[in-house]
């Protein structure tokens, strides 16, 4: 039963851990920030004033010519363009085949079932350095002819959104098919008994209560994969098809590099992983506290 101080009455004083939790936790917010904020200060001084001054200087000049010129150097949108060309169809696709497995090992008791969740999940396990050579080897002996305009699985678009797929289907499907085993039972049986399909129990009845879940996946996908810089520089050769965290190289000189000009251009690449997370911060929260009530 809780009780309410009166007004009179005398607060109890403060313990030493509780004013040291908040400035470790103070100090830790400090310094995730710091790059960041370091990165802004950089991007709005034009370089002329930091290679005279240096970077550690009271600032005479802040402006936003840096994220101009970034933005018409780089040709921004037209690699953000090969970006959401990659990504949409990469997390879209990762989330329903992961979907489908975890619905599958999740809803119908079999004997192979946890360990066809270990093999979708081990390959979680592999380092992409490790497997870069024979997969690489593989995308050059793959021909696609009219399908891709490179006529070969590498150096396309569609080399990309399947890595990504295969990379992310494991993690995913061990995210959903546990979220997928604390639904009722109860739901499945009556389906079953009014003669529902395993795809209308799937499509209709289990995936809408799978939405929260579905949700943070999806968030924590496009970061990953809209942020994913090894798989475009290994697999792609033609500049012109290079995703947007490529662009950044176009800010980079033979024998200069502007670092201000390369800050801002950080800066812009950024934003949309931003807009993301923030138009699903809510289900993004409420996936990740999925089943913390549950007892």
């Amino acid at each position: 039963m809780s009780t309410v101080s009166a007004p009179g009455e005398r607060r109890a004083p403060i313990r030493p851990a509780r004013i040291l939790l908040h400035v470790f936790l103070a100090g830790t917010a400090l310094a995730w920030l710091a790059p960041l904020l370091w990165a802004v200060f950089s991007a709005l001084r034009p370089y002329s004033e930091t290679s005279a001054k240096g970077y550690v200087s009271w600032p005479d000049t802040l402006n936003f010519d840096n994220f101009k010129n970034a933005f018409q150097q780089s040709d921004m949108m037209h690699y953000f363009g090969n970006t959401l060309v990659i990504a949409i169809p990469a997390v879209l696709l990762t989330l329903f085949l992961s979907s489908c497995v975890a619905f599958y090992v999740s809803r119908f008791d079999f004997r192979l079932n946890l360990a066809l969740l270990l093999v979708f999940t081990a390959g979680n396990l592999l380092p992409q350095q490790v497997i870069i050579t024979p997969l690489y080897r593989l995308y050059l002996l793959t021909d696609l002819p009219g399908i891709t305009a490179s006529g070969k699985l590498y150096d396309s678009a569609l080399g990309l959104v399947l890595i990504h797929v295969a990379f992310q289907s494991g993690f995913c499907a061990f995210v959903l098919s546990n979220y997928m085993r604390s639904l009722p039972h109860e739901l499945t049986e009556a389906a079953l008994v009014d003669g529902a399909s395993v795809w209308r129990l799937y499509w209709q009845i289990t995936l809408p209560l799978c939405k929260p879940a579905m949700a943070a996946l999806a968030t924590l996908l496009s970061i990953w994969i809209y942020n994913d810089f090894f798989w475009a520089l290994v697999l792609i050769s033609t500049g012109e098809n290079m995703p947007i965290t490529s662009a950044l190289n176009n800010l980079s000189g033979q024998y200069f590099t502007d670092p201000n000009l390369v800050a801002a251009g950080s800066l812009l690449t950024a934003i949309p992983t931003l807009v993301v997370y923030f138009a699903l911060q809510r289900q993004f929260v409420s996936g990740l506290t999925l089943g913390s009530n549950k007892g």
